[in-house]
C-alpha cells in the first residue's frame, strides 16, 4: 500500500481520522509538533499516511498504518534503530496508537528486527484518539532522549549485542 509523505501540516488529519472530533485533531497535531521539536535541529518529520486505511479496511496480512512517523537514527556500521509512532488499525477493527524502539535483530537466527520497548493503546475504551496519541508522542520523545546506539536498547530487552553475530 503506497503511503503519502508529508510535514504535519500537510498531513489531512480529518480526513484519514474521520471519527475524530476537532478536538482531538488538535490533540493529535499538537503532539506531532512535540516529536517534531524533540528531534533536535533535525527539521520536522515527513509523516505517512494512507486515504485507503481512514476506515478499517478488513483483517489482512499486514497491519494497516492510518498514519505515523519514523525516526530512524543512524546507529553506525549498518545497524539499525528506529523510534515509531503510529496511529493503525487492530485485527479486530479497532483503532489504536502504537509507538515502539525496534532495532535491527543480531541473534544466531536472524529476525530481522526486534521491538524492544513498546506500548499501544486502544480508542474508544475511554481513551479517545487524541489522548492516545498525545501519550504515544509522549512516550517517544522520552525515548528520543535517550542513547542513539542500537546495543543500548538491546541490553535492556537481553537481546545479543552486534558484535556477538
Amino acid at each position: 500500500m503506497t503511503m503519502s509523505r508529508g510535514v504535519i501540516d500537510h498531513v489531512p488529519l480529518s480526513t484519514i481520522l474521520p471519527q475524530a472530533s476537532t478536538a482531538d485533531l488538535e490533540a493529535v497535531q499538537r503532539a506531532s509538533r512535540t516529536v517534531d521539536a524533540a528531534r533536535a535541529g533535525e527539521g520536522p518529520l515527513e509523516w505517512e499516511w494512507s486515504l485507503a486505511h481512514a476506515v478499517f479496511p478488513g483483517a489482512g496480512p499486514s497491519t494497516p498504518v492510518v498514519f505515523g512517523a519514523d525516526v530512524v537514527v543512524d546507529a553506525g556500521g549498518g545497524d539499525g534503530l528506529e523510534f515509531l509512532l503510529q496511529a493503525l488499525w487492530t485485527e479486530d477493527g479497532r483503532l489504536a496508537v502504537s509507538a515502539a524502539v525496534n532495532v535491527a535483530c543480531w541473534c544466531e537466527t536472524d529476525h530481522a528486527t526486534h521491538d524492544v520497548d513498546a506500548i499501544e493503546l486502544a480508542v474508544g475504551t475511554g481513551t479517545s484518539i487524541g489522548q492516545a496519541f498525545e501519550a504515544g508522542a509522549e512516550r517517544l520523545v522520552g525515548w528520543l532522549a535517550d542513547p542513539h546506539d542500537a546495543d543500548y536498547w538491546r541490553d535492556r530487552a537481553a537481546l545479543p549485542p552486534r558484535w556477538e553475530r
